[in-house]
């Protein structure tokens, strides 16, 4: 089996990595704070590691997932990055960048003959706890031929998009800009029924069944919004990062996207106001809050 190394233990790559662990694969791993790698001491295929140049000489393939363009691009082109280490064969982003990031990495590493792969993933915490995460990966096909066993441990459904680095990072950031959207038109929709007198669960069993059915309405609603929980696992700040990118992108190719830039704003009050470790969908407290009512499931 390939040797794996593995940077960035957050929310998913925890999950990601204990994964190709549990299956047999040896993984070097590595992220920015210690607390994170210590339960990976517990693996005897398992080797702790101190940065990323560290990783190359232990790893034949290496997966990253990051929490936003900057870092990506100071792990693998900073110093003691990637780049300064071993040439080794495969570098693959599961991070959400952005198409321009992607790009300015795969063109260094390409440069030294690491073939680079972004592959972004959908599906959040319980996605890549159990293993169902979609991913959309773009680069070179032989490359994804080579690794696609190693992507089917952590994911279920597997897209390959395209041969140009940034393809699969700009599907990516166009469908969590379209999740975003759900959830906002959702907390405005089911903020307008409450304060109206509808019963939440009866709206959402109507919803689901209707044309309004919507990823948030199958999903997020039920699982952390009318139970209070607000525990999905996905952060407002990493939301704002998403769509943020996504409105990047379509000034970059000239695409106008009206809706974009109010959902932009909508979550930029969220992480303001709620604070950037706040989960997603703690947005309908905006609404809730401007609308003096509260989403709640009422007792049987």
């Amino acid at each position: 089996m390939a040797k794996l190394g593995f940077i960035g233990l957050g929310n998913m790559g925890h999950h990601m990595a204990r994964r190709l662990l549990e299956n047999g694969y040896s993984v070097a791993v590595l992220d920015a704070r210690k607390e994170a790698m210590d339960p990976f001491r517990a693996y005897e295929n398992a080797v702790i590691t101190s940065t990323p140049a560290e990783v190359t000489e232990l790893a034949d393939t290496i997966l990253v997932s990051l929490p936003n363009p900057q870092v990506a691009k100071i792990v693998a082109l900073g110093e003691n990055g990637l780049s300064s280490g071993r040439a080794f064969k495969t570098y693959i982003d599961l991070s959400t960048t952005g198409p321009e990031a992607s790009q300015q990495v795969a063109t260094a590493l390409t440069d030294k003959g690491i073939s680079c792969l972004d592959a972004p993933v959908s599906g959040g915490v319980p996605g890549a706890e159990k293993g169902t995460l979609s991913i959309m990966v773009a680069g070179p096909k032989e490359a994804y031929d080579v690794n696609q066993s190693v992507l089917e441990v952590i994911g279920k459904k597997i897209f390959y998009v395209g041969p140009e680095a940034g393809q699969a990072q700009t599907l990516k950031i166009m469908n969590n800009y379209l999740s975003a959207v759900a959830l906002i038109a959702t907390s405005e929709a089911m903020v307008l029924g409450t304060k109206a007198g509808l019963d939440p669960k009866i709206m959402l069993d109507v919803l689901n069944v209707s044309s309004g059915r919507n990823s948030a309405t199958l999903d997020k609603f039920p699982a952390a919004v009318v139970n209070r929980k607000f525990d999905y696992g996905f952060k407002s700040g990493l939301m704002y990062k998403d769509v943020a990118l996504c409105m990047h992108e379509a000034d970059r190719l000239g695409a106008t996207m009206w809706i974009g830039s109010n959902v932009k704003e909508f979550f930029k009050l969220t992480k303001e106001h709620l604070g950037v470790d706040s989960d997603t969908t703690e947005v309908v407290r905006l609404f809730e809050e401007w609308a003096k009512v509260q989403i709640e499931a009422k007792e049987e």
